[in-house]
C-alpha cells in the first residue's frame, strides 16, 4: 500500500470511529450506530444488512469472521478530539469498549474481504451473539472477537459467569426468637458459598471463583405473616470448572430457600498455538510491537462463540481496558491506526 493510499485509508478509518462514537448506542438503542456501519460497508460495495435482532451482517470470506459489539453502557462523555504530545486522543463513551475494536474490524473487513458482524446487546445479555450462532448455517474457519486489549495484546481466555436469584420465606415472629428468619438464611447461605471458594492469596484472579451479591431485599411480607428475602448473586467461573459444577456446589449449601439460576456463560481458554494466535503474534511484531497474551477475569461474546463453534479464535482491539465503562473513556488514535494495520495483516494471513 502506498503512503498516500495509507494516509487516505487511515483518515477514513478515523472518521468512521469518530462518527460511530458520536452516535449514542446504549443497550438496546444501537440502531442508529448500526446504520452508520451499514453505510460504510455499502460505500465499499459490500453486501450488508441489519438482521432480526439488529446485528450488522456483512458476510464475505468466512476464512475469518471479524466481530465486535455496537452497544455501550450508559454515560455521557462529551465527544472531542484532543491534541496531546502523544498524538490525537478521541474522548467519548464507547471509544474503548468497544467502538475502537468494532470500527477497526470494519475497516479491516473491507480491506481484506473478510466477513464482519457488529453485534448488539453484549453489555447486557449477548443477545446479538446468541442470535448469530443460532442463525448461521455453518461456523466460520476462525473468529476474531473485538474487545480492548491494547494494540499489542491478544486475549485468549475469559472466565465464565453463573448468575441467579436466591429466594426464601419464613414465618414471621418476634425478633427476639432464636430461629433464623429468611434474611438470616440468605446471609448464611451466601457466607457458606463465599467460604467454599475462598482462595489462597497466591492464586491468580483468573483462576479463582469469585462471588458477588449484586442486589438484596428482605423484610415482612405485605400481609404481615412471613419474612421474605431475595438476593441476586453472580459467580465468576474459571476454565477449571463448568457452570454446572459451580451450581451444584452452591446448591449444596442451601438449608432453606431456592436459587433460580438464570444466567450461564461457560468459561473459555484458547491455546496460544492456534493459527489465530500465531497470526497475531507475527503481525504485532511486524508492526514493531511486543505481543502479550492476556486472560480476562470477566466475560465477552467470545465465551458464546467458543461454546457454539469449534474453531480457533482470539479477542483483540485497541484501547486500554482499564477505561472500560469509566467516566474518562478515551482512545489514542495512533493506537487505533496500529490496530487497524494489525487486524488487516492478521486477516490476510488467515485468509
Amino acid at each position: 500500500m502506498s503512503e498516500a493510499v495509507s494516509e487516505d485509508a487511515d483518515a477514513e478509518a478515523r472518521q468512521l470511529l469518530e462518527d460511530v462514537v458520536r452516535i449514542p448506542s446504549i443497550t438496546p438503542e444501537e440502531r442508529e450506530a448500526a446504520e452508520r456501519l451499514v453505510e460504510f460497508f455499502e460505500a465499499h460495495d459490500r453486501e450488508v444488512w441489519l438482521d432480526d435482532v439488529g446485528n450488522v451482517r456483512a458476510p464475505a470470506d468466512d476464512g475469518v469472521l471479524l466481530t465486535s459489539h455496537v452497544d455501550t453502557v450508559p454515560g455521557d462523555i462529551p465527544v472531542r478530539i484532543e491534541e496531546t504530545d502523544e498524538g490525537d486522543v478521541l474522548w467519548g463513551r464507547g471509544s474503548v469498549d468497544a467502538k475502537g475494536p468494532l470500527c477497526s474490524m470494519a475497516v479491516a473487513a473491507v480491506r481484506t474481504g473478510a466477513s464482519f458482524v457488529g453485534v448488539v446487546g453484549e453489555e447486557v445479555d449477548s443477545r446479538g451473539a446468541r442470535y448469530l450462532v443460532s442463525d448461521r448455517d455453518a461456523e466460520p474457519d476462525a473468529v476474531v472477537n473485538g474487545e480492548p486489549s491494547g494494540w499489542e495484546g491478544i486475549t485468549l481466555g475469559y472466565r465464565g459467569l453463573l448468575g441467579g436469584t436466591y429466594v426464601a420465606t419464613s414465618e414471621s415472629g418476634h425478633s427476639s426468637r432464636p430461629e433464623n428468619n429468611a434474611i438470616q438464611d440468605a446471609i448464611d447461605w451466601w457466607a457458606a458459598v463465599e467460604d467454599e471458594f475462598e482462595p489462597d492469596d497466591w492464586v491468580p484472579v483468573f483462576e479463582r471463583v469469585t462471588c458477588k451479591p449484586v442486589d438484596i431485599d428482605g423484610g415482612i411480607s405485605e400481609d404481615g405473616l412471613s419474612v421474605e428475602a431475595t438476593m441476586d448473586v453472580q459467580l465468576r467461573v474459571p476454565p477449571e470448572y463448568t457452570t454446572d459444577e459451580i451450581r451444584e456446589i452452591a446448591d449444596g449449601h442451601l438449608t432453606n430457600g431456592t436459587v433460580h439460576w438464570d444466567d450461564k456463560v461457560e468459561p473459555v481458554m484458547q491455546s496460544p498455538r492456534t493459527p489465530v494466535a500465531r497470526a497475531f503474534r507475527a503481525a504485532i511484531r511486524q508492526h514493531g510491537g511486543d505481543p502479550t497474551l492476556l486472560r480476562k477475569t470477566g466475560t465477552s461474546d467470545m465465551n458464546v462463540f467458543a461454546k457454539a463453534w469449534d474453531c480457533p479464535m482470539a479477542t483483540y482491539g485497541p484501547g486500554d481496558s482499564d477505561l472500560d465503562h469509566a467516566p474518562d473513556e478515551h482512545i489514542h488514535l495512533a493506537e487505533y491506526d496500529r490496530a487497524v494495520g494489525v487486524l488487516t495483516d492478521v486477516t490476510e494471513r488467515l485468509l
